[in-house]
């Protein structure tokens, strides 16, 4: 996969708690009279890939990653998208692919991030994943 680092969400970021992404993609300002919706058209791949095995304590830790937009650089988001809910086994995996293949439809705000949400009886104890747009996903 080839990454920009300009459109990368996470670039081996540790995620042992709910955390936002360590990146945010700012797509720049609207013009006025004019709607957005970067995820119409031509899909646009996203890659997100675990790169450190996951571990965790009790092993029934999942983990939720969603799409936050917002109109401000802050991300108290004004939508947020679930993009997939990844389960303790596939997460102790390294190379393991989310099978989210591209940024959904319905990207009208400014700023985007991604969101990893924890759930289960505690948190991981490591585990790293590499998240942004790719120029093309690799099949096999």
């Amino acid at each position: 996969m080839i990454f920009d680092k300009t459109n990368l969400f996470s670039d081996a970021q540790a995620i042992t708690a709910t955390a936002g992404s360590t990146n945010t993609i700012d797509l720049g300002p609207i013009n006025s009279g004019f709607a957005r919706d970067i995820g119409k058209g031509k899909p646009i791949p996203l890659l997100i890939q675990v790169i450190e095995a996951f571990d965790s304590v009790a092993d029934d830790e999942t983990l939720t990653i969603s799409m936050e937009q917002d109109s401000t650089e802050t991300i108290t988001p004004d939508r947020t998208d679930v993009l997939a809910v990844v389960s303790n086994a596939d997460l102790k995996t390294a190379g393991y692919k989310v099978p989210v293949q591209f940024i959904p439809d319905g990207i009208r705000y400014r700023y985007l991030r991604l969101k990893y949400t924890v759930a289960g009886s505690g948190n991981f104890t490591a585990g790293k994943i590499t998240a942004g747009v790719v120029m093309g996903r690799q099949t096999a």
